[in-house]
């Protein structure tokens, strides 16, 4: 039931409830509020693949952004209901993962954000490009494929 609120199959999703906190001066989420959120959907799904911060650590790797592509396709009132999708659409193994995003409103019913983040994987010690470990390529490749 949930694929059919989206463009791809097999999501990983989360639920974000719209509270006055998110809420701008023009009566609707703030931009700042989705980016957030599009981290909070990402860390969500990674944890959910046995990623965690403390993974990370472990092996002093990270996938840091390097590219966000977003459209704000309509506004979001307090008291909505957001369904986050996301999707890992690309990862080579190396460096470089790539995830989609989509976010479902309850009460318009209809998709409001549709977003690409690039990321890359770095030494967190040093913040430089390192190639991705074995840690993150099966769980992240098999999800791709999984979503495919």
């Amino acid at each position: 039931m949930i694929d059919s609120y989206f463009s791809k199959p097999n999501p990983f999703t989360c639920l974000w409830s719209i509270d006055s906190d998110v809420i701008d001066h023009y009566g609707h989420v703030n931009n700042v509020a989705y980016v957030k959120q599009l981290e909070v959907t990402a860390w969500r799904h990674s944890n959910e693949l046995g990623l965690t911060i403390a993974a990370y650590q472990q092996v002093d790797r990270g996938m840091a952004i390097i590219e966000h592509h977003i459209k704000y396709l309509g506004a979001v009132l307090e008291n909505d209901h957001i369904i986050c999708a996301t999707w890992i659409t690309h990862c080579d193994k190396r460096l470089t993962l790539t995830r989609y995003f989509e976010f479902y409103s309850k009460a318009k019913q209809k998709i409001i954000l549709k977003a690409e983040t690039k990321f890359a994987c770095i030494a967190l010690s040093s913040g430089k490009p390192k190639k991705m470990p074995e840690l993150f390529v099966a769980p992240y490749f098999a999800e791709m494929l999984r979503q495919c």
